[in-house]
């Protein structure tokens, strides 16, 4: 028989077999050079250089980064600091009026913050930056995962490894029952402990718990579909207040509200063509005891159309009960009372006529208005009133009105039993002709001069149906009667009943990830060689928690005594 043996294999003699020793001496140096780790040097001396990644590979490197777990957490964590900013600084789109008078008190400040988007940050490239990238990166991730996932679910259970001991749980007997008979009690147990199954000839390969990865993308795909619903409501919802008198109406148009917040790609072509019509208000409060005075029902009676050409329909708007047109609901979130008076110049013409809306300070609907009347004849001083109204004002016996020594005059009830209204004047300037919008609830008296009575500020006290002289022949004022508004809110969102899903379907998912366990079980049966039956079961955790080791011994028992055979009892080695 011949070897095969390498040159450098061949055992030499050493120098003092009768070789030249300077020959020697070069073998051994150039075998210790061949030994050495250094990198070998040509003599040229060229750098090593590594390959280049090109756009490609660089385009694969950002996708890679921008999907993996670590930049979606990092996301998020943008996410939630870049929503902090509203709560602190009014926005344009909420408060218009609250961002114009920041800008009058901090002018420098503002113009920075302005640059940044500060006063609207929802609508900022910043924040939609953010929410962008999260929003793909969570796409990049889900996609993937799905796919690999749907690939798991049709795929059958690995085979057993040749070596079941290796396994953390391992049980091994043998029996006197047949092997098919241990085997298909194995495929009985399994199927009721909803473990799929891929049988062989002498083993089962089983497992269960893909609910737990179903789970954890229903709940990534949950995640997304928040983030969806936030969108449209960016973008599609609506909405707005209205404060409507008895006798008012609203029409669903930009210039209707008071107030509104609309998403970005809203105009009047999304609106829903409606309207209505405030009939009376009807409310009521708590007579006695000690919840006196508290509210006890509102009903707003409506006659609402739809369409330019649609027929009126009578209907009520209650708390918690709101009209419902189409996708938008109109909800009533408040009530109050406003005084109607009628304002005489000094040539006796009717300068102003009607309900003003005045606005609560208390639970006894104590309230505080201004009327402001700038259409008065040519030649003559605009007036202004600040006015305090009362829809109970207490009395003594001899009816007049009694004043808390703290706080002034106040209501002892919500209802109307004596409504009275306080009043102070102005003449002069409004300022509502300058074109700056103001404060309907505010009277901006810079250039006005107070009607006094002597040294004293002029005051007067009406009653309904009283008419009061103003100072210097101003003119009258007359106390006509009072009438109840409400305050209805209009929204439609979009995105709300997919938030809603999106939501449950997250806790759903939360909870099959947290709770459902990976498992994998082997049962091998087989002829030993004194004839019983071997059988061996061995079980392997893809997740992480304990209890393999109790549930793989819970399925040998019950194995044992769906095959019953003189056997001892048998203890699973972890």
């Amino acid at each position: 028989m011949s070897i095969e043996t390498h040159p450098d294999d061949v055992a030499r003699p050493g120098p003092g077999a009768g070789d030249d020793p300077e020959r020697v001496a070069a073998t051994e140096a150039r075998a210790g050079a061949g030994m050495s780790t250094a990198p070998a040097q040509d003599d040229g001396d060229e750098e090593i250089r590594q390959p280049q990644l090109g756009v490609v590979g660089w385009l694969r490197w950002l996708w890679r980064q921008l999907t993996s777990m670590r930049v979606a957490l990092i996301l998020l964590f943008l996410l939630s600091i870049a929503a902090t900013p509203p709560t602190l600084i009014p926005q344009r789109p909420v408060s218009p009026i609250k961002v114009g008078q920041y800008f009058r008190d901090h002018p420098t400040r503002a113009k920075i913050m302005d640059k940044f988007q500060l006063f609207d940050v929802f609508s900022s490239w910043w924040f939609a930056s953010i929410y962008i990238l999260l929003f793909v990166s969570l796409l990049g991730c889900i996609v993937p995962r799905c796919w690999a996932h749907a690939k798991t679910l049709r795929a059958k259970p690995p085979e057993a490894p040749r070596n079941l001991a290796r396994l953390p749980a391992y049980a091994r007997w043998e029996t006197s029952a047949d092997p098919d008979a241990v085997l298909a009690a194995a495929r009985a147990t399994l199927k009721k402990r909803r473990f799929r199954l891929n049988p062989g000839s002498d083993t089962i390969a089983a497992e269960k718990g893909y609910a737990r990865e179903t789970g954890n993308l229903l709940f990534h795909i949950a995640l997304f579909g928040i983030l969806v619903a936030f969108a449209l409501g960016s973008l599609y919802s609506v909405k707005g207040g209205k404060i409507v008198v008895e006798g008012g109406s609203f029409a669903n148009v930009l210039t209707q509200y008071d107030d509104r917040q609309f998403g970005a790609l809203v105009d009047e072509d999304n609106l829903e063509p409606f309207g209505f019509r405030l009939k009376s208000v009807d409310q009521t409060f708590q007579p006695t005891g000690a919840k006196r005075g508290e509210p006890r029902s509102f009903t707003a009676h409506i006659e609402s159309w739809y369409g330019h050409e649609g027929k009126d329909k009578s209907g009520t708007i209650r708390v918690n009960h709101p009209l419902e047109v189409g996708d938008t609901k109109v909800f009533m979130i408040a009530t109050g009372y406003a005084p109607e008076v009628t304002v005489r110049d000094a040539k006796g013409k009717i300068a102003y006529k009607g309900p003003t809306v005045f606005l609560p300070q208390d639970g006894n609907r104590t309230s505080t208005g201004v009327i402001k009347v700038p259409d008065v004849s040519a030649g003559l001083k605009q007036l202004g009133f600040d006015a305090q109204f009362l829809p109970s004002a207490p009395v003594d016996q001899d009816g007049r009105m009694l004043v808390d020594p703290r706080r002034g005059p106040i209501s002892v009830f919500p209802s109307l039993l004596n409504p009275r209204l306080l009043i102070s004047g102005y003449e002069g300037d409004l300022g509502m002709d300058s074109g700056v919008p103001q404060n309907i609830y505010a009277l901006k008296a810079n250039k006005m001069s107070k009607f006094m009575n002597g040294a004293d500020v002029w005051r007067a006290e009406l009653k309904v149906g009283e008419t009061r002289d103003l100072p210097n022949g101003a003119g009258t004022i007359t106390f006509d009667g009072v009438k109840t508004w409400a305050n209805f809110q209009v929204a439609s969102e979009p995105g709300k009943g997919l938030a809603l899903i999106s939501t449950i379907a997250a806790i759903v998912g939360l909870v099959l990830s947290l709770f459902v366990r990976r498992r994998r079980m082997w049962v091998r049966a087989a002829e030993g060689p004194d004839g019983h039956t071997v059988v061996e079961v061995g079980g392997l955790a893809r997740t992480e928690g304990g209890g393999l080791g109790d549930e793989v011994q819970e399925f040998v028992d019950a194995l044992r005594e769906a095959a019953p055979a003189n056997s001892p009892g048998i203890k699973v080695k972890e």
